[in-house]
């Protein structure tokens, strides 16, 4: 009995603290669009229809200053703040947006 109530615990405990990819995108949207439709400044690619491998990708390069052009400076600095898993979740998101 004691092993089920810790392992409810733990995992109501993990689902809190899952990145949430819809709450992220929303410091995404004035320059992505609500629908990742739109090119960033009009200086990026549209980043919708990508998958979420290709923005993982992406996401964790601008992080660490190995991808980017014009952008480059702007999205480092918008993804610093992101661990792994918010990349990751925040990448779902996007790639599952229609």
């Amino acid at each position: 009995m004691k092993k089920i109530i810790v392992a409810s615990l733990l995992a109501g405990v993990t689902s809190l603290l899952a990145a949430d990819g819809a709450e992220l995108y929303k410091k995404c949207v004035s320059c992505h669009g609500a629908n990742a439709e739109k090119s960033a400044l009009g200086k990026s690619q549209v980043i919708k229809g990508w998958d979420q491998a290709k923005l993982v990708a992406s996401l964790k390069g601008y992080k660490d200053g190995t991808y980017g052009g014009a952008m480059k400076a702007i999205m480092k600095g918008q993804v610093a703040p992101y661990s792994d898993a918010d990349i990751e979740a925040v990448a779902g998101y996007i790639s599952g947006l229609k």
